[in-house]
């Protein structure tokens, strides 16, 4: 017995969330895009959906062959059950004896209604609640005029409406892209585009175009095609998530940071970590995770610039087992290539990690990466927000790295995010005494007061420390301070560890 809902799911991962629960049932849908971009194996999904549920589903192909069609199913390892049925179309004239191919009297018109007459003949005999039509294309250079066209599409939808069958049709655009036609006519359209970057994997990405009578999620989603079917990503909002949760003050290990952070981070707040290369960046996220799972939390972290084994031996430096913390499942840390991962799908990521895993602190080091996966500014800056007002909401302490260009002086970041987070927090170099040394600072906080000191800090092998406030300089920030004072430095150990 058919499991019937008021919407046909579509069966693709995350689409049914975009189409506020799927498709409209006895009604006929558009699922356009270029050759590649994804069609057949959306339209494969939805009717492999319906079998699942009880449906009789019919794949019916002008296109493709039958064979081609089963080669496809098959690369995603999908088995076809008894109540998927494959139409595939012949054209008529294959069908004709000699005498009558060698007919002058032969023509479009003739072909056309032999083409719809077969559709309605297989509808008929096999009673489907699914039908896929593949493709459009091929009707509309039948048709050879827009308007004989959409007369065959106003047939087509008449009758399936009739029969109470949910239709998705596709169309290739191989035809007429400009020709808006089954659009009018449509109850919805689903547009799947691809875009080529110049280094890296292709992009994929769908929009909603239109859809009666319902409220969907506008705007572009990424989309990715996978062994096993096309999974699409919803684009983020994070006002539809908010939660209830303690903002409470979460402490550092260090007193002296804490003393800098006005007592520490507050739970639910993003905190940037700014700096050139070198003065680590990197390893004060690390010291955050470290003390996130001392306290019971569940911490994730998300690499784009370094190779994880080279990570794990660092941390282990500073006397932090990264490698504990993921075996007592206590971390999560993701390997992420910016060159083939799409911007939706790494916040999809991030969602699972907090809402699946349950992770309370997450670092993404770092944010240069993460613009290379986008490289227009505009877009990265909104993705950017919506991901830390979502992750701010679900009680998640986030920290973001971001490494300057330059190492003293004047320094730019590829872009400024600093109004985007509750506290920003300053590394530097700075030159005193002969030696290279590094700064902290704390720029900015939202969320309470904060010392306005600048202390230097060193790195070695038991970890992070920091000295006391830096009162005797002037133009530490600037990299060549001047002396006011009796200096008043750390005693540094000139061959500890450095940091990133």
């Amino acid at each position: 017995m058919a499991e019937r809902t008021l919407k046909a799911a579509t069966g693709v991962e995350g689409l049914d969330a975009i189409l506020a629960g799927g498709l409209t049932r006895s009604r006929v849908f558009l699922l356009e895009g270029n050759p590649g971009t994804g069609k057949t194996t959306i339209a494969t999904q939805f009717l492999l959906e319906g079998a699942s549920r009880g449906e009789q589903c019919l794949y019916i192909t002008l296109s493709e062959t039958e064979e081609e069609l089963r080669e496809s199913i098959t690369s995603h390892r999908w088995e076809l059950p008894d109540n998927f049925a494959i139409f595939e179309l012949i054209p008529p004239e294959s069908l004709l004896d000699e005498e009558q191919q060698q007919s002058l009297l032969y023509s479009s018109d003739l072909e056309l209604g032999e083409t719809t007459k077969r559709i309605f003949e297989a509808y008929e005999r096999i009673k489907p609640d699914r039908v896929v039509l593949d493709s459009l294309s091929e009707i509309r250079l039948l048709a050879q005029s827009s308007l004989r066209y959409r007369r065959q599409i106003l047939a087509l939808k008449q009758y399936f409406a009739r029969q109470g069958a949910t239709v998705l049709m596709l169309d290739d655009l191989t035809a007429e892209a400009l020709d808006k036609t089954v659009h009018s006519v449509a109850h919805g359209v689903i547009r799947l585009e691809e875009l080529s970057p110049d280094y890296g994997a292709e992009r994929r990405r769908l929009r909603v175009i239109k859809y009666r009578g319902q409220r969907y999620r506008g705007g572009y989603h990424d989309f990715v095609i996978d062994t096993g079917g096309v999974r699409a990503f919803p684009r983020l909002v994070s006002l539809e998530h908010k939660t209830d949760f303690d903002r409470s003050i979460v402490a550092t290990e260090s007193s002296e940071l804490n003393a800098l952070l006005g007592g520490g981070f507050e739970r639910g707040s993003s905190a940037l970590i700014l700096g050139p290369a070198g003065t680590g960046k990197s390893l004060f996220a690390l010291t955050f995770i470290k003390g996130a799972v001392e306290r019971g939390d569940k911490a994730a972290m998300f690499v784009f610039d370094e190779e994880l084994g080279l990570l794990f031996r660092r941390a282990i430096g500073l006397g932090i087992d990264l490698q504990a913390m993921v075996d007592s499942q206590r971390l999560v840390i993701e390997q992420v290539d910016a060159a083939e991962l799409s911007p939706g799908e790494f916040s999809e990521r991030v969602r699972r990690c907090v809402e699946k895993y349950g992770a309370r602190t997450v670092v993404i080091d770092s944010l240069n990466g993460y613009q290379a996966a986008m490289p227009e500014e505009s877009a990265l800056i909104l993705h950017m927000h919506e991901l830390l007002q979502y992750l701010n909401r679900q009680g998640a302490t986030t920290f973001l790295t971001v490494a300057q260009h330059g190492l003293v002086g004047n320094m730019k970041a590829p872009v400024d995010v600093t109004y985007l987070a509750d506290t920003v927090v300053l590394l530097r170099y700075f030159e005193a005494a002969g030696r290279v040394r590094r700064a902290i600072s704390i720029v900015k906080k939202r969320t309470g007061a904060h010392e306005d000191t600048i202390r230097e800090f060193r790195i070695d092998s038991r970890g992070i420390t920091l000295g006391e406030p830096l009162v005797k300089f002037q133009g530490v920030l600037r990299g060549v301070p001047t002396l006011v004072g009796s200096p008043d430095l750390m005693d540094l150990n000139p061959s500890a560890p450095g940091g990133e």
